[in-house]
């Protein structure tokens, strides 16, 4: 796992899962000094707005989830953090079920040891998917907007966060009521969780 550090993942786990299925895939790697903050606030207020604050997952919400499942019989229930899912992204399979929580949970405290805050973000949003078959903010932004991902703008990046929950269904270029929903949600969301900026900022570097 060190050798995220400084390597990019040539796939991952879900894109080799789309290729299997003869899907298309389409990625372009963005380093996160190129990527617009209100991307990474999009996602934050979206996904984990807790981030900052975590090591990886939340023992009460996991302990919570696995417990409910287990005793009736169903997959647990959400509550992943970005560290969590970028896990998910990077090594398991879509599966909902107690061992696969299991894992993703340790894989995410692992993430969060082995990488830092910056990286693990810089990985989530190359690796994610923005729509069917389009993998991380640098392919997003050319399929959706036609735009560098540095000048995407904040009702952009909320339109990008608003699939994330559900990349088969939800993307820019549809037009559905659930999805104008969770974009709104997304906004207002923004609005209100401008605290996250003194934590966002300090990871961008000059570009060059």
């Amino acid at each position: 796992m060190g050798w995220l550090r400084d390597e990019n993942p040539a796939t991952t786990a879900f894109m080799d899962r789309n290729r299997a299925s003869g899907a298309s895939v389409t990625q372009r790697w963005v380093s996160l000094d190129h990527v617009s903050p209100h991307v990474l606030h999009a996602i934050l207020v979206a996904e984990d707005i807790e981030f900052f604050q975590h090591r990886g997952f939340s023992f009460a919400e996991q302990r919570a989830a696995v417990r409910t499942a287990m005793s009736q019989g169903t997959a647990p229930r959400g509550a992943s953090t970005v560290t969590q899912q970028l896990a998910k992204n990077l090594w398991l399979t879509p599966e909902r079920s107690a061992w696969r929580k299991l894992r993703e949970a340790a894989l995410a405290w692992k993430l969060e040891r082995t990488l830092g805050k910056r990286r693990i973000l810089e990985l989530y949003v190359n690796v994610v998917e923005f729509g069917p078959g389009t993998y991380g903010v640098g392919a997003a932004a050319d399929r959706y907007f036609r735009t560098a991902t540095l000048w995407l703008t904040p009702e952009q990046a909320a339109q990008l966060a608003a699939g994330l929950s559900r990349p088969s269904l939800w993307n820019p270029s549809v037009r559905t009521e659930g999805y104008a929903s969770r974009v709104a949600l997304i906004r207002g969301r923004m609005d209100r969780g401008t605290f996250l900026w003194r934590h966002m900022l300090p990871l961008y570097r000059t570009p060059t």
